[in-house]
C-alpha cells in the first residue's frame, strides 16, 4: 500500500510539474486565437470567439523571407556540424591519440567565450569579407557555435560501440572507412539524430548574432519577432501567432525524430 501510494504521489507531481512546463506553451497558442482587445484584458479570458486573423496579420508582415533564413541557416549548419563532428568523434574515441584531452578541452573552451565580447572582432571580419547581412555569416557561426557540443556528444556515443563489434570487423578485413560507414554509423545513428537535433533547436533559436549580423537580407525568424515590439506596445495577441509559426518547425522535427532522440539520448544509461 505505501509503495502505490508513493507511486500515486510520484505520478500527481508529475502530471503538476507537466502542467507547470506547458502553460505557457499553451497560453502563447490560445493568445494567438484571440483579437488583441480580448489578449490585453487584466482577468485573463478564457472564452472568446476563435480568429485566424493574428496569423494573416503575421503572414502579411512578410515571414516568408525570415522563415527561408532560418532554414537555411539550421538545415545547412546542421549537415556541415554533422560532417565535421563525425571523424572528429571517430579520431577522439575510437583511435585516441596524444592530446586527445587537451584537443577535447579547446572545443569545450570555445563555449566558455561570452558571445558579446567576441562580437566587434566578427562584425568587422564579416565586414571585410563582404558577408555582412548575409545569411552564409550565420551559417558560418552556428557551425562553429554547435561544433564542441556535437564532438562531445558523438564521442560519448562512438565510446559506447563494444570493442569487440570493432574487432570482428578488423578481422573481417574491414579497413577505416568501412569501420566508420558499414559499423559504426549505423550502430549510432540515433545518436547522431539526437545530436543533429539539438544542434538544430540551437541554431534556430539564436537571436545574439542574427541581430547584430543582419538587417534586410539576412535576419531570421527570432529577429522577426523582435519587430512585434513597438513604442506603442506589444501585439500581444500577433506576437502569440508569430511565436507559435516560429516553434512550429522545430516541434514538428522533434516530434518525427522522437523515437531517434529517446534512443540516442539514452545510449549509454543501459548495459
Amino acid at each position: 500500500m505505501k509503495r502505490r501510494a508513493g507511486g500515486t504521489a510520484l505520478t500527481i507531481i508529475a502530471w503538476a510539474l507537466g502542467i507547470l512546463f506547458v502553460f505557457p506553451v499553451f497560453w502563447m497558442v490560445l493568445t494567438s486565437f484571440k483579437q488583441e482587445a480580448d489578449a490585453y484584458t487584466d482577468t485573463p479570458t478564457f472564452v472568446f470567439a476563435p480568429t485566424l486573423d493574428q496569423y494573416k496579420l503575421v503572414f502579411d508582415s512578410g515571414l516568408g523571407p525570415y522563415l527561408a533564413n532560418s532554414l537555411i541557416a539550421t538545415v545547412v549548419s546542421c549537415l556541415l556540424v554533422v560532417a565535421f563532428a563525425v571523424p572528429a568523434a571517430y579520431a577522439l574515441s575510437i583511435r585516441p591519440v596524444k592530446g586527445t584531452k587537451d584537443a577535447l578541452f579547446f572545443f569545450i573552451s570555445t563555449k566558455m567565450l561570452p558571445v558579446v565580447a567576441a562580437i566587434v572582432p566578427i562584425f568587422v571580419a564579416a565586414q571585410q569579407i563582404n558577408l555582412l547581412d548575409n545569411v552564409w555569416a550565420l551559417v558560418l557561426l552556428y557551425t562553429g557555435m554547435n561544433l564542441p557540443i556535437a564532438v562531445w556528444m558523438m564521442r560519448s556515443f562512438f565510446q559506447e560501440v563494444p570493442a569487440e563489434v570493432l574487432e570482428a570487423a578488423k578481422i573481417d578485413g574491414a579497413g577505416l572507412r568501412t569501420e566508420l560507414t558499414k559499423v559504426l554509423l549505423p550502430m549510432v545513428a540515433p545518436g547522431i539524430a539526437a545530436t543533429a537535433l539539438i544542434c538544430a533547436i540551437f541554431a534556430w533559436n539564436e537571436f545574439f548574432f542574427a541581430v547584430n549580423l543582419t538587417a534586410i537580407n539576412g535576419p531570421t525568424v527570432p529577429v522577426f519577432l523582435v519587430g512585434f515590439i513597438t513604442s506603442e506596445g506589444l501585439y500581444w495577441a500577433r506576437l502569440s501567432a508569430a511565436a507559435t509559426l516560429a516553434v512550429l518547425p522545430v516541434v514538428i522535427v522533434g516530434w518525427i525524430a522522437q523515437r531517434q532522440l529517446v534512443r540516442g539520448l539514452s545510449m549509454g544509461a543501459l548495459k
